[in-house]
């Protein structure tokens, strides 16, 4: 228990032991038995199995100490949200008002009917007669055009690769107001290009490379010429460091120093395809190796150590082997350097730096090596004058800045280092603080070596894109972990700010009044980009949240830089609660997962960071170019169509409800129904279903033109499509024509009064297919084909269920009420019937061409005015 208990308190995974080793202490540490004296080392990541590891020899002594929820992979992860459409959220308050209104309907009969007998027996009789009021259909046709929205979007050819990851809602991409946008990777490509190397006195772009190739390559045959003359000496002692005063250095020397230390200070492995000759072989002699630059490629945590590494091997110091212990460079002479690594101290976000301490094979000297973010290494270096400006003149440029510093350390300084980094590594309690007091320690008066940059390249066609969502009455908002110069710069040439637009740049506040004051200087300007930090923002919404996401939101864009993930969510989640607008997130790392998770829409984009963000999202597409035509044409119709469909579907219940009203007014008010069983489940189905359902089909105006015009789009935030107003004229239709169905089927066969059901039914049937033809604006084929196949199957019915049409009777008092649901099949097929229908068909749907004709005479719809 006691050995357990150890093992937890030092937060250990697992211990891999080979046979020599034995433990005998679980202070964090194990002891080498066989070593003279003891040798003490810590238990940390590096004596973690991974799953699926297979132990080469030796055992493996083995604890697990956090399983399920307390993993750190869990305990950062959110339960993403159940995402309601909210095209659905405002059919469910229309099929709200609905229920009441059936229930309205059913109280009212009851009440003519003057409560005789059981009146509650005959109001849930009535309940039951008028429940197609509530469309029932409704949620099975959307939820199918839905799956339709995602299959078009899924087989467009113009945006290949986009994945829908979700069923449920396609329409919200037709209603967004707010885009927020991570910057590396999605605006830009990760693809980092060396631009710039700087050494405080010439500075070094694109077109003078080849003089510092020159330069190394000078370097290095003169340090080859002075070993070759000394190889017959014996080998070189540890080089000192020299007390004597410093020599301003020359720029050759500068530069061989800048470059080493960029090829020295990363995490980059260079990985080697094997070779025809030894195919199948993973591994072969290092002297096999094919150094060549067709072969190799190189790995590592981030593109910007790729882009440095593949820099300096284009000015001729190359990375050709790397290990645990050792990597080697390949000069521009070909000869092997080796050094051997000593220390490395990864890059963490808290840090901002990374660094590794290496000894040189051939001199031995020892020298730590540092690079960085300037915030975190200026007050690392010695002092200079000139750092903090030319961060400034390169973040301007977009360029993304790195500083390199080195320390040349002696054999006893590095013992000492040593011997406190690892006592530091032994211990139980505050272990990180101490391991990082010890590094900072080493972490002062550094030699400031350069300045690099390098340029992540916008992606393709993110210019129009961004334009055309502007266009389209869409606020973009980019969330960046980059600097504030950086930010502003890239903001600008992705033309997300305007080029003659204002910049109110947020200066650093600290406190409250500070925030308060820069927010009165902000509330004076107008129609200006904002652009500020992750700190002054914390301390804006800690204070006057409300006030500053008021202003915000009235720009035309804002830049939001040095943000967490966890404030990119947070900024998701106040813009749905201050505005109520429908907000949109897209993103294509790990750290973007928790900002798409919380937007009423995520788009995922797959990129070089993985497929964390492209797996978490709605959408999943394969460039940011690609929302463009995602948004304005399959969002655009995918709402369009579906609030057409969901009206359409409560029109088609309405309709059939009101001619029950009326059939049981005319005779006293009978709780009897009109059709019987089948004809109601096939009026749903096979009579309308498919004309109703090609309503998924439609569009108003082609692709092309809705991209050409973005302009349409703005029109859909205001939710007209779908709102009471509609609903209540599409009510106004269904009473009129279920009025004129029944009123007219009564009139025109008063002395026919058996073939009620038929007729009725019959013209019912042909108001409907007439008026989805009516609601269509641009006839598909298919939608021509659902026509006549749903006419078909009606006249299919007529012949073959002539139980329903054909002569029944029902025994008792209801005998009555079996005249109104009997018909003659021989005069379903007279001429009188045929023009009877046809009459009543006519005046139901007749006055509702006639008021479209006017209304798009005189008031047409913005999109008519592009068709036409």
């Amino acid at each position: 228990l006691s050995v357990l208990q150890d093992l937890f308190s030092i937060n250990a995974y697992v211990y891999a032991q080979k046979p020599q080793l034995d433990i005998h202490s679980f202070e964090g540490t194990f002891t080498r038995e066989d070593s003279d004296p003891a040798v003490h080392e810590s238990l940390s990541i590096e004596n973690t199995l991974w799953a699926s590891t297979v132990v080469a020899s030796g055992t493996v002594i083995g604890v697990v100490i956090y399983t399920g929820k307390e993993t750190r992979s869990v305990m950062n992860t959110s339960n993403p949200k159940n995402k309601v459409g909210l095209l659905d959220l405002e059919l469910n308050q229309l099929t709200k008002a609905l229920f009441l209104a059936l229930v309205a309907l059913s109280v009212v009969m009851v009440t003519l009917q003057g409560f005789v007998g059981p009146w509650y027996r005959n109001l849930f009789r009535f309940l039951l007669l008028f429940s197609y009021i509530i469309p029932i259909s409704l949620r099975v046709n959307l939820d199918m055009g839905k799956a339709a929205y995602g299959w078009m979007i899924m087989k467009d050819d113009n945006i290949p690769g986009t994945v829908v990851r979700t069923s449920t809602i396609p329409e919200e991409l037709g209603r967004l107001v707010y885009l927020l946008t991570d910057k590396t990777g999605t605006l830009t490509q990760n693809e980092m290009i060396f631009k710039r190397l700087h050494l405080g006195t010439v500075s070094y772009g694109t077109d003078t490379m080849d003089e510092i190739q020159s330069h190394i390559i000078n370097s290095y045959s003169q340090v080859h010429s002075q070993n070759s003359g000394n190889s017959t000496s014996s080998t070189p002692s540890r080089k000192p460091q020299s007390s004597a005063p410093k020599v301003r250095k020359s720029v050759s020397s500068r530069i061989h120093e800048a470059v080493k230390a960029i090829a020295l200070c990363h995490n980059v492995t260079p990985v080697y395809e094997s070779r025809a000759g030894v195919s199948g072989e993973t591994e072969y002699a290092e002297v096999d190796q094919d150094f060549s630059d067709e072969n190799r490629t190189y790995q590592a945590s981030s593109p910007d150590e790729v882009a440095l590494v593949q820099w300096t091997e284009s000015v001729g110091l190359t990375l050709v082997n790397r290990d645990l212990t050792s990597m080697q460079l390949k000069t521009p002479g070909g000869h092997i350097l080796t050094y051997y690594i000593l220390q490395i101290f990864p890059f963490t976000s808290e840090s901002k730096r990374m660094g590794i301490i290496v000894r040189d094979e051939s001199s031995g000297e020892i020298t730590f090596y540092m690079k960085g973010a300037d915030v975190a290494m200026s007050t690392i270096v010695q002092y200079n004058d000139w750092l903090e400006e030319e961060c400034g003149n390169m973040a301007r440029e977009g360029l993304r800045t790195l500083v390199v510093a080195k320390k040349s350390l002696t054999e006893e300084q590095y013992q000492d280092f040593e011997s406190r980094y690892n006592q530091a590594k032994l211990s139980i309690h505050d272990r990180n603080l101490k391991v990082a007091a010890v590094v900072e320690s080493l972490e002062r008066e550094m030699e400031l070596l350069c300045l690099t940059g390098v340029e992540d390249q916008l992606q393709a066609d993110v210019r129009p894109t961004l334009e055309m969502l502007r266009n389209a009455g869409i606020k973009i908002w980019m969330l960046t972990g980059d600097k504030l110069e950086t930010a502003t710069c890239i903001a600008k040439s992705s033309h997300l700010v305007s080029r003659n637009q204002d910049i109110h740049i947020f200066r650093p506040v600290a406190t409250r009044g500070e925030a308060h004051l820069e927010l009165n200087a902000f509330r004076r300007k107008h129609d200006c980009a904002l652009v500020i930090s992750g700190d002054s923002l914390e301390v804006c919404l800690k204070y006057y949240e409300h006030e500053f996401v008021e202003l915000a939101c009235q720009c035309p864009a804002v830049v939001c830089c040095r943000c967490s993930p966890t404030q990119k969510a947070h900024i998701v989640k106040l813009l749905q609660h201050h505005t109520g607008k429908r907000t949109c997130a897209i993103g294509d790392g790990g750290n973007d997962v928790s900002m798409i998770q919380a937007a009423d829409c995520g788009i995922g984009i797959e990129g070089k960071e993985g497929k964390q963000a492209s797996l978490a999202a709605d959408f999943s597409i394969t460039q940011f170019k690609h929302i463009g035509r995602l948004l304005m044409v399959h969002g655009r119709n995918s709402y369009k169509r579906s609030a057409a469909l969901g009206q359409f579907v409560m029109h088609r219940g309405l309709i059939i409800s009101t001619m029950q009203a009326v059939f049981s007014s005319v005779f006293y008010f009978a709780s009897v129904p009109l059709y019987q069983g089948f004809l109601m489940v096939g009026y749903a189905t096979i009579y309308t279903m498919f004309p109703v359902f090609s309503l998924v089909l439609d569009q108003d105006v082609k692709p092309e033109m809705a991209l050409l015009y973005p302009e349409l789009y703005k029109d859909l935030t205001k939710g007209r499509s779908l709102s009471f107003k509609t609903f209540l004229i599409w009510v106004l239709i269904s009473i009129y024509q279920g009025g004129i169905l029944m009123y007219g089927a009564l009139l025109l066969f008063e002395s026919e009064f058996v073939h009620v059901v038929a007729i009725s039914f019959t013209a019912l049937i042909l108001t409907e297919l007439l008026m989805v033809a009516l609601t269509i604006r641009t006839w598909h084929w298919l939608m021509v084909v659902a026509e006549f196949l749903s006419l078909g199957c009606y006249v299919a019915s007529l012949a073959f269920l002539n139980e329903y049409f054909g002569d029944f009777h029902v025994a008792g008092s209801r005998c009555l009420f079996s005249l109104f649901v009997s018909a003659d099949v021989a005069f379903i097929t007279t001429v009188t019937f045929l023009w009877k229908v046809s009459a009543i068909t006519v005046v139901s749907c007749l006055p509702l061409y006639i008021l479209k004709y006017l209304k798009r005479k005189f008031s047409p719809p913005s999109y008519s005015k592009l068709t036409s």
